[in-house]
């Protein structure tokens, strides 16, 4: 099989979610997901565009990987392509090819979660274990308890709120109202929702951003924050709740979300919540 890699126009963006979109599957590997090339659309179209690399067997694509930071590539694989050796052939000599992948720095780090034969094979080239993730999922095909929080989905009047609590969380966050706007405006928000948790007081203490991949697909959460001031009060357990009940109302089959395993406290609190740990997976690295 040969396969080509290229790099997407703006205009095929929508292809690509697509494609990325029916490639997930309950009981695989939580890999690349579609809410996470929605939430990096608040930079643009264009830049997400030039993130991005598809690899085509003829007129099939058969993997995506996304630039996520500039020695990160984030990879997902076709289902059928778990076992196939000519693809992982493929996919190693690209990313082992700084030309080609445009991926700078000493140290290149790969999200591979998915596909047995591309896994094995950067393992056989010297690629290592990175630092470990935890993936967790709650199914949702049996309804889900409310949240004791007052949750509102955000809309134009409460984007204040939604920022407010992402640059709270998140203390290298650069979000604002401008990058909001620019992710609600495209066509993968389609299937999201922004929602944002209050206190007794009003004041916003939690907030989520949660994916859908259409009917009967995993969902995502991307991202989930506390902020710093109103931590320790369970607002992260109840906005995962939130998160899950709104996955549920959109169709989708369960509820995705991974963090470092090293982040203790975010896996009891996805796991107060009902979602189920999965086994550790890592990263693998690549020294030059």
């Amino acid at each position: 099989m040969h396969v080509d890699m290229s790099t997407p126009t703006v205009d095929q963006l929508d292809a690509v979610m697509a494609e990325l979109s029916s490639w997930q599957q309950n009981g695989l590997p939580v890999q690349l997901h579609p809410g996470d090339l929605g939430w990096a659309l608040r930079f643009g179209a264009g830049p997400l565009a030039d993130a991005l690399r598809v690899w085509t067997a003829g007129d099939t694509t058969v993997a995506i990987g996304f630039v996520d930071e500039a020695s990160l590539i984030r990879m997902a694989l076709s289902p059928p392509a778990d076992h196939d050796e000519d693809l992982a052939q493929a996919l190693v000599g690209d990313l082992e090819d700084p030309t080609r992948a445009r991926l700078y720095g000493d140290k290149v780090v790969v999200e591979a979660r998915f596909g047995t034969a591309f896994r094995s094979l950067l393992r056989s080239h010297g690629w290592v274990d990175g630092d470990p993730w935890t993936p967790l999922v709650r199914d949702l095909k049996d309804p889900v308890e409310g949240p004791d929080l007052r949750v509102e989905v955000v809309g134009p009047e409460r984007v204040g709120d939604r920022v407010a609590v992402q640059r709270g969380a998140f203390e290298r966050s650069t979000f604002t109202a401008e990058r909001w706007e620019a992710m609600s405006q495209s066509s993968a928000y389609q299937r999201a929702r922004c929602l944002v948790g209050y206190d007794g007081q009003d004041n916003a203490v939690a907030a989520v951003t949660v994916w859908a991949a259409g009917p009967g697909r995993p969902g995502l959460l991307e991202p989930v924050g506390v902020h710093r001031d109103h931590r320790g009060h369970g607002y992260g357990t109840a906005i995962s709740l939130a998160a899950a009940v709104a996955l549920r109302d959109v169709g989708a089959s369960s509820a995705t979300v991974a963090t470092p395993s090293s982040n203790r406290a975010a896996v009891a609190t996805y796991a107060s919540a009902g979602y189920r740990r999965m086994d550790d997976v890592t990263d693998f690295a690549y020294l030059r």
